[in-house]
């Protein structure tokens, strides 16, 4: 689930995933639209949303756990190290 499987495509996996919306992070932005932005990168990489909204959240979570991401004033932001 969190690294690519035999079941699980490695663009599919959390941690692809979480790279993605990291890379897409350059600067704070609303859940709504870094949603709106990974499915468009999805699409135009792969043809199609091969990503759920769930999906998406679990690899916030994932982000979050490992102290990548923090959430101030409803915008997402990465952290800085």
């Amino acid at each position: 689930m969190i690294l690519p499987s035999k079941q699980i495509n490695p663009t599919k996996a959390l941690i692809a995933v979480g790279g993605e919306v990291l890379r897409m992070l350059d600067e704070p932005k609303t859940v709504s639209r870094l949603w709106t932005e990974l499915k468009r990168s999805y699409t135009v990489k792969y043809g199609n949303t091969i990503i759920t909204y769930d999906w998406f959240v679990l690899s916030l979570d994932l982000l979050y756990t490992m102290n990548a991401i923090e959430l101030i004033d409803g915008r997402i932001r990465r952290v800085k190290q």
